[in-house]
């Protein structure tokens, strides 16, 4: 999504090669295809985002009294999915870094930015080719299936680009790197329907002379390349399921009901937690396994051990959400 080869790079370069291109009453076939490939990308982000979400709404939140509703021991992956996106995509990359605009390449001149495009999008094919390979989930393979069709159309359109220009076939290159997009099954589908031969035009007014540049034999099979008018079918944008422990999409207003007076305070207080008449059996619990703190920040780890009789445990809470938490694991917090 959001790395140096990502879709957010793809999308963000060409949008502003496209911005700041000057002289395009001249050369009109070179932006009209940069600035429609740019619309084409807006459309990858939106689906490679709802793919990863469809991926992170199969992760479950502990029910149990023990774990905390959001563990991540054991886990790979990056919390930041779960601690500031409410369980959605990240504009980042696959190594926790947030994408940046020092990714976005525009020198002014038409073959240096071609070029730069055209070797973005063989990155780019690199690492759809690469994440596919490391997956087994057929959700992330249909997706990046159709993504590594659809980007070796950007990559060829671009190489042939660069061909009209120069008088040089860079379409031989392809493809980079050097394996067939039909040999991944989930490629091979969208290659049958025609899908790599076809530069969609994303206005019905705009881009209209790309086609001198999408023209010709594709290098792929040598069957027409053609431009066909607006976008190709989409699907249903997926409407996820709200996540409670997540707060997301709010926090459910019954929960803030159900705790006592002393609990809704805010800001910095010292509490003295007290037993809750439905906690049930009691339990011993070490500084380093207590229930209501584990992951909780700013919380002072206790040093004695839950009785049936009584239990006394000075703790600096620091969020209402914490507090929160801690009712629902069978404690409430109130003032000692």
């Amino acid at each position: 999504m959001g790395g140096k080869f990502g879709e957010m790079s793809t999308l963000m370069n060409y949008t502003y090669q496209s911005f700041n291109m000057r002289g395009k009453s001249k050369i009109r076939p070179y932006y009209d295809l940069v600035a429609n490939i740019a619309a084409e990308e807006m459309g990858h982000i939106e689906l490679v985002a709802n793919t990863i979400n469809l991926l992170l709404d199969q992760t479950e939140a502990s029910s149990d009294s023990v774990t905390p509703p959001l563990n991540f021991s054991g886990t790979t992956g990056n919390p930041d999915h779960f601690l500031n996106f409410g369980l959605g995509t990240i504009p980042g990359g696959a190594g926790g870094k947030a994408w940046t605009g020092e990714h976005v390449f525009n020198s002014g001149n038409l073959k240096l930015d071609l070029l730069h495009n055209f070797f973005l999008e063989s990155g780019a094919r690199m690492g759809k080719i690469r994440v596919y390979e490391s997956t087994q989930n057929p959700v992330a393979r249909e997706m990046i299936g159709y993504l590594i069709v659809r980007g070796g159309v950007h990559q060829e359109a671009y190489a042939k680009a660069l061909s009209d220009l120069s008088d040089v076939d860079v379409t031989k290159l392809l493809p980079v790197p050097e394996v067939d997009s039909d040999k991944f099954p989930d490629a091979r589908k969208y290659i049958d329907k025609g899908f790599h031969r076809i530069l969609y035009r994303f206005s019905p007014d705009d881009y209209r002379q790309i086609g001198e540049i999408w023209n010709g034999i594709s290098a792929i099979d040598g069957s027409d390349r053609e431009v066909e008018d607006g976008p190709p079918e989409g699907g249903e944008v997926p409407d996820l399921e709200p996540a409670p422990p997540l707060y997301a999409p709010s926090v459910n207003a019954e929960d803030i009901e159900e705790m006592p007076g002393d609990c809704k305070g805010a800001g910095v207080e010292n509490y003295t937690p007290t037993r809750n008449r439905e906690c049930g059996t009691a339990r011993c619990h070490t500084p380093t396994s207590h229930p209501n703190l584990d992951g909780v920040r700013g919380a002072v780890m206790p040093t004695t051990c839950v009785t049936e009789e009584h239990l006394t445990l000075s703790i600096l809470v620091r969020s209402r959400a914490a507090r929160i938490g801690s009712r629902r694991e069978g404690y409430c917090f109130s003032k000692g």
